[in-house]
């Protein structure tokens, strides 16, 4: 037999007896590891009773417009008039359906949210989500013991420094955001419920929130989706506004501009009526062609002014609802079974390290001993 052979032999049986080593080590401390086991069974059971139930409400809607070509709208009309082709140009202000999580998540949207209008099954009167969180919202035990047990020290600590009437300040494009600390921690409540799932293959989006509730927790979810809609035709619909706003006052100067032209000519052609000169032809004739060069014009922007209002209703966004809200009828959370077998896993895998780091402790301390 050769001496490599002999060496993997004796590896093996190495690691053989670490093996068995280990085992008796489990074996001699099984009691121990089965009250970690067991306690941490105990708190699974606790957190899966205790924890509140939650109620996901959900919908899914289709996102359509129609983009249009455009032409250069009316500026395209006025330079048609002098012979110039500006070409067609799609004048498309879309906001794609992946930014919508986007839209959801920014502070703005969400101080809009504060203020949705919810019927709480209870109070059967209409108020604020903003005031329903911070009046009406009991939190269940679980909550409570975790605020006044493990928050205990940030509770205390932000009691000290007043941070109740603290305000956070967020920057914008417009200028400056505040938001206080209470309207923050309802932020912090709103993207743990709130989630928006855009599936840019399909073509579909799909929005859900979650609450306590399985009443306010539909009416939370259709109140997002009609906001988040009004959000996304409001931009649509700016650069069309933009336009027909800009088409209407070039119309409104063009007028005025054709109205004085037009009463200067009726009033040369009444002053003139039996002059038959060639000075006063000519002055006539000059006339009647910037007379008829600025009622080109005129026309040409009413035209476009009826076409940037058709427009506007052209370029509202439609969106069809696949699946509506309905009130859910099963909570969503918490998964008790999955809790329980959690907590028995990670009692476990403690126990077990446990045994072994103190094993580990033992021999060192016994090295020391020997040194």
């Amino acid at each position: 037999m050769s001496e490599i052979q002999k060496h993997g032999d004796r590896q093996v049986e190495n690691d053989e007896i670490d093996l068995l080593a280990l085992g008796k080590t489990i074996w001699s401390k099984r009691r121990l590891i089965t009250y970690i086991v067991l306690i941490f069974i105990g708190v699974g059971l606790f957190v899966a009773i205790f924890s509140s139930n939650e109620f996901t409400a959900s919908t899914t809607f289709i996102p359509q417009s129609s983009d249009s070509n455009r032409g250069g709208g009316a500026l395209g009309g006025l330079a048609s008039l002098a012979g110039v082709n500006i070409g067609n140009t799609v004048m498309s202000a879309e906001i794609p359906p992946s930014l919508y999580p986007k839209i959801t998540s920014s502070v703005p949207f969400k101080k809009a949210l504060l203020e949705a209008k919810v019927t709480p099954e209870e109070l059967g009167e209409e108020v604020t989500f903003k005031s329903y969180i911070l009046e009406h919202n009991s939190p269940g035990i679980l909550s409570l013991v975790k605020k006044y047990t493990i928050g205990l020290p940030g509770v205390l600590m932000s009691g000290i420094k007043g941070e109740k009437a603290e305000t956070i300040t967020v920057a914008t494009n417009d200028g400056l955001i505040r938001i206080t600390r209470e309207e923050y921690d309802i932020f912090r409540i709103i993207d743990a419920s709130l989630s928006v799932t855009p599936n840019d293959k399909e073509g579909f989006v799909a929005l859900s929130f979650t609450m306590s509730e399985p009443l306010m927790a539909a009416q939370m979810a259709n109140q997002t989706k009609k906001l988040l809609q009004s959000e996304v035709i409001a931009y649509k619909l700016g650069n069309a506004k933009e336009q027909l706003k800009f088409t209407e006052e070039r119309f409104a100067e063009k007028k005025e501009e054709f109205e004085k032209i037009q009463n200067r000519l009726a009033s040369f052609r009444d002053r003139n009526q039996n002059i038959a000169s060639a000075a006063a032809m000519n002055q006539q004739d000059r006339m009647e062609a910037e007379y008829n060069f600025v009622f080109n014009v005129y026309t040409e922007l009413a035209k476009q002014v009826e076409q940037a209002k058709l427009q506007v209703a052209k370029d509202t966004p439609v969106f069809s609802v696949i699946e509506p809200v309905s009130v859910p009828n099963e909570r969503s959370a918490p998964k008790r079974p999955l809790i329980i077998i959690i907590f028995t896993v990670l009692g476990f895998i403690v126990a077990l390290a446990y045994v072994f780091g103190s094993e580990f402790l033992k021999g060192v301390k016994e090295q020391w001993k020997e040194v």
